[in-house]
């Protein structure tokens, strides 16, 4: 199998694993970003009130299933979004162009490559994120938040978006999630890149210790949270609002700037950080997880390559002994 393609498998897989355990997670922060849509602090009813109070009530009147609502979806979707993504970015580390001439890690050009890999990666994976946007919204009316989409599956609930709104209805919010993504993977990937470049630098740790990939991953959870959380919160609430079946757009957004126009003006600039903690809860495993299993699985197949590589050295050589 030729290594670029190798290059993105891992990426998916890697992310793949980590969303068996932050499913639940992902849940919980989508329900915080829809619960009070285009409402002042203080004005709806607070169905959840933290973390841990989510999971209770999502437990209580959902049952504990829900906490992995759209779980299959999310599985595919983040095999594919960050196998694109890691992949792309790494086939441009290894092409050389995140260094500068010197050989050193380049800021500008680690932030390109990682927000170029997360474009592409949205880009494709869009239509996935949706249905698992709706399905993980979707819950009993008492605690309900944001638009109940009535979906009975992932497939179902595609084939209707498809039906309704054709190919343009798959990639509704597209635009957001782009932008999601390209300051999401650029600052997740540049903090684990600089990070990783400096311990092993200063030799804080062994060259071959797991504790490298670990403690870069959790600088660079830090820093996905600050920055792609209000662009988080947008892509939500695009992606998880009704749409006029008649005119074929959406009932509160007419697009990104739009969304977020009226989330400052309602919900001041707290709306973009709602559910912060949650994301926090999500986006720290997610990433000290998913690159960690990257890094790991990464180290492991060059590994195989180069023993493999060695012992076709030994037989070449036995045969013209």
């Amino acid at each position: 199998m030729p290594i670029d393609v190798v290059e993105f498998c891992l990426g998916g897989t890697a992310a793949a694993c980590a969303v068996l355990f932050t499913n639940p997670l992902e849940v919980v922060k989508t329900r915080f970003q829809l619960q009070g849509e285009l409402k002042a602090w203080g004005t709806y009813q607070r169905h959840y009130r933290n973390v841990f109070h989510a999971f209770y009530t999502i437990g209580r009147y959902d049952g504990l299933l829900a906490l992995q609502a759209g779980l299959a979806p999310a599985l595919v979707y983040t095999a594919i979004q960050n196998g694109t993504r890691l992949g792309t970015y790494q086939i441009l580390v290894d092409m050389g162009l995140t260094r500068n001439k010197a050989g050193e890690t380049s800021l500008p050009r680690t932030i390109c490559a990682a927000g170029v890999g997360g474009y592409v990666g949205a880009l494709i994976s869009s239509p996935l994120f949706l249905i698992k946007t709706h399905l993980q919204s979707q819950s009993n009316e008492v605690i309900a938040v944001g638009h109940q989409h009535t979906h009975s599956g992932w497939l179902q609930g595609l084939k209707k978006i498809y039906v309704e709104g054709g190919v343009k209805g798959l990639w509704r919010g597209v635009h957001a999630q782009t932008v999601r993504n390209v300051i999401g993977s650029a600052s997740q990937l540049t903090a684990f890149a600089l990070t990783s470049d400096f311990i092993t630098e200063k030799e804080i740790f062994v060259p071959s210790s797991r504790y490298i990939p670990i403690t870069s991953s959790m600088v660079a959870s830090a820093a996905i949270v600050v920055f792609v959380t209000p662009f988080d919160v947008i892509s939500i609430r695009l992606y998880n609002q009704g749409v006029d079946k008649g005119a074929g757009k959406g009932v509160y957004y007419r697009g990104f700037w739009d969304c977020a126009l009226k989330i400052w003006r309602r919900e001041g600039p707290v709306g973009f950080y709602k559910g912060w903690s949650a994301s926090w809860f999500r986006f720290a495993p997610q990433t000290i997880l998913s690159l960690s299993f990257w890094n790991m699985m990464q180290n492991g197949y060059y590994r195989y390559l180069g023993e493999r590589h060695m012992s076709q050295l030994r037989r070449n050589q036995a045969k013209t002994l």
